[in-house]
């Protein structure tokens, strides 16, 4: 039995921590929970009191939230490089954390059919999806990866988000998008991740 102990769904945020754990190289166990019943059952229920996936449970210790996996793993792994050094880390925090923010609410709300009014958007953390979408393209502009100069966990959160973001309709189609991710996309743990998931969801009937 593997230390760390990875609880998913395939069509879940889980794809990210799938990705990030196949990136970091770690030895893990796999548990598969379903929305209506194991998600919210009592065992899982006290690893997560929220019913949602992803989660990880290493060497004992629990971290939920997918920056916050992203972030413990780059840090737990570190020969895996997936981290700058410490006195590097204003760009790799501003835009893990900006994604994990402003851009997962804007995208929320926006798939849910609320529009902020200009004057709601001095209340609403993320101003408004416009001004989020024109910051996410500045970010992934200019150079290769958003935080450093090689590929770190800021890189891979961000980037599932742009990814996901196409996928499901609501990020609009944007040059610097495209080019950003298409070379993430070609990561050979991006493709063991997904293969992994994909064959998950195959067997559960789940459309990818």
């Amino acid at each position: 039995m593997a230390d760390l102990t990875f609880y998913t769904n395939p069509m879940s945020r889980g794809r990210i921590v799938r990705w990030m754990l196949e990136e970091v190289g770690a030895d893990y166990d796999t548990i598969v929970l379903g929305y209506a019943d194991s998600m919210k059952g009592a065992d899982y229920l006290a690893i997560n009191p929220m019913g949602k996936v992803p989660a990880i449970v290493h060497r004992g210790k629990t971290v939920t939230e997918c920056a916050a996996i992203c972030a413990y793993l780059a840090d737990a792994f570190p020969d895996a490089g997936l981290a700058p050094p410490t006195d590097a880390r204003a760009d790799y925090y501003r835009w893990l954390f900006f994604a994990a923010g402003p851009v997962e609410a804007a995208a929320t709300e926006r798939a849910r059919g609320i529009v902020v009014t200009a004057e709601q958007s001095r209340m609403v953390g993320y101003g408004s999806f416009d001004t989020v979408i024109d910051t996410l393209e500045k970010a992934v502009t200019g150079g290769d990866y958003i935080a450093a100069d090689r590929f770190t966990a800021a890189d891979l959160y961000v980037g599932s988000h742009i990814m996901w973001g196409s996928q499901f309709g609501w990020l609009p189609e944007r040059e610097a998008f495209g080019a950003y991710v298409a070379k993430l996309a070609e990561r050979p743990a991006y493709k063991r991740a997904t293969a992994l998931d994909d064959a998950l969801a195959a067997e559960a009937n789940q459309p990818v």
